[in-house]
């Protein structure tokens, strides 16, 4: 017991003399600045940030400052710290127009802005913001190293923000299902190819344009039946041309066969 006691003691006070330590009490910025940096670069970032948060105000205006910042910025981005990155960054980027570190700095705010976009089903704000940081900083730097990955996160964030509208438009069409308002379902697919007209969900939007429109046809009064039956063909029609491999084909040709039934009616009537 005696012998553990020591030990425990002995760690201690060795970590009490570590350098980190001593330069966290120390009054000295050059000895923090130093050894934040050799924290750094050992991947301790979160003792790295504790010691340049303590001197960034004492270096404004220096000729250090711009590295200070810099690796103050990367502590908070390999923290996963990455509202706070961005915002350091972005600092960075102000203050340091003619930095060599500027397109890294930018990148890095942009992609920081990427890792904090949500899952579709939740509101994109976030999307867009990091859209409109990436787009600018593919504006600014066409040639970069980064263009790659920025592009990649740009087509990442687009399709999420087409999966959200499309799913949107299909909880219309559910809906529709309870209340009966298959209008508002083909807007709202109406809305989303024109939004998203290469869209790869672009087959599943027409599809449920058509279903909203067989079943608004189907369960219209008389006196509105016949347009839009002949609507719904013409839906049917454009699907088919299109998509004529779809998987929903077998249930759009079930569609096109009532369609023309009721429609046959009309032609009878006349």
């Amino acid at each position: 017991m005696k012998k553990l006691f020591y030990i425990i003691i002995t760690c201690t006070i060795l970590a009490a003399c570590s350098p980190y330590q001593k330069a966290m009490k120390s009054e000295e910025i050059s000895e923090k600045f130093q050894v934040g940096e050799e924290m750094f670069n050992k991947g301790k970032y979160a003792k790295a940030n504790k010691l340049f948060k303590q001197i960034v105000p004492n270096y404004r205006g220096k000729p250090q400052a711009e590295k200070l910042m810099f690796l103050y910025s990367m502590t908070f981005y390999e923290m996963k710290e990455y509202y706070l990155a961005g915002y350091q960054f972005d600092r960075f980027v102000t203050a340091y127009p003619n930095s060599e570190k500027i397109e890294e700095a930018a990148f890095l705010s942009a992609k920081s802005s990427y890792t904090l976009s949500p899952v579709y089903s939740k509101a994109q704000v976030e999307t867009k913001e990091a859209l409109s940081k990436l787009q600018e900083f593919i504006n600014v730097y066409p040639n970069s190293q980064y263009m790659p990955e920025a592009n990649a996160m740009v087509k990442e964030l687009d399709f999420k923000l087409e999966r959200k509208a499309y799913e949107i438009a299909k909880q219309y069409n559910k809906i529709a299902g309870y209340t009966g308002d298959y209008e508002a379902s083909i807007k709202a697919f109406d809305n989303f190819i024109f939004d998203f007209p290469g869209s790869s969900l672009r087959e599943d939007a027409l599809f449920y344009k058509l279903d909203s429109a067989y079943k608004l046809a189907m369960n219209s009064i008389a006196s509105k039946k016949e347009t839009r039956l002949e609507n719904a063909k013409a839906y049917y029609n454009s699907f088919k041309k299109a998509y004529a491999a779809s998987e929903h084909i077998k249930e759009a040709d079930k569609m096109i066969i009532d369609i023309n039934n009721e429609l046959e009616t009309f032609n009878t009537k006349s």
